[in-house]
């Protein structure tokens, strides 16, 4: 294998990484709806990092520190910071309840941590995703910014909601909560409950998406109420692996 083919997968790990810091540089200047969608663009390179990775057989220890390192800033960092960001610019001033969201960073360092060195994760996960974790992060920011009749708004700009959430979303990510992966494979038995369960989850998408058109609101309530739906999926599961 040359060079050139055993580094694609890393390449692409460095996008995700620049969308997240090209999401941060947003959330500085105020725009965080476009940090939103660096978010799933830097989710996107998540995917296709991995995808590209068993296809060419090219695994390698630093790719999988690089994949740790991109992903604590693009699902991280950057979801901790839109949530600060958010409480300020709703709430109109600062407090120390905004600065709550920011261990989501935290949590999600040693979420990444814990997963690297725990061998029962090698297929599904134990604990919350943090791209999971990011996505319900972004997209509620990006719905509020954009459904400005929401009866959520004023909840966002209190001192509980966002705060709870934050606090709620680190807690999963640390648990020992048996939850499935997204990422398909071959020979996954459809009599197996790993694959009941993403049918369940992709049936809940696509009624989330008929819910979310046929009211009106914005795209964005589509990947927060898919991502909630997957949290609770996993919670009502028996475990699939070991504890």
């Amino acid at each position: 294998m040359n060079i050139i083919t055993r580094n694609i997968p890393n390449a692409i790990t460095s996008l995700n990484l620049l969308s997240g810091i090209a999401g941060i540089l947003c959330v500085f200047s105020g725009r965080l709806d476009i940090s939103f969608l660096l978010m799933i663009a830097a989710a996107v390179f998540d995917f296709f990092d991995g995808l590209a990775a068993r296809a060419l057989g090219a695994y390698s220890p630093m790719g999988k520190e690089l994949d740790s390192l991109a992903d604590s800033v693009s699902f991280g960092l950057l979801p901790a910071l839109m949530l600060h960001k958010l409480m300020i610019q709703l709430g109109e001033e600062t407090t120390f309840w905004c600065y709550v969201p920011l261990v989501i960073a935290l949590f999600s360092v040693l979420r990444l941590a814990k997963f690297n060195v725990d061998e029962r994760q090698s297929e599904n996960f134990i604990g919350l995703a943090t791209p999971a974790s990011a996505m319900i992060c972004g997209s509620l920011t990006y719905y509020l910014l954009h459904q400005s009749d929401s009866f959520m708004i004023p909840l966002a700009a209190g001192h509980v909601f966002i705060p709870t959430l934050s606090i709620v979303l680190s807690a999963l990510m640390v648990s020992e909560i048996p939850m499935f992966s997204l990422k398909v494979k071959k020979g996954t038995s459809k009599d197996s409950p790993l694959y009941r369960q993403r049918i369940s989850f992709f049936g809940t998408v696509v009624v989330a998406a008929i819910l979310v058109m046929t009211l009106g609101l914005n795209w964005s309530m589509i990947v927060l109420l898919s991502f909630l739906a997957y949290i609770i999926i996993n919670l009502l599961s028996r475990p699939l692996f070991g504890k």
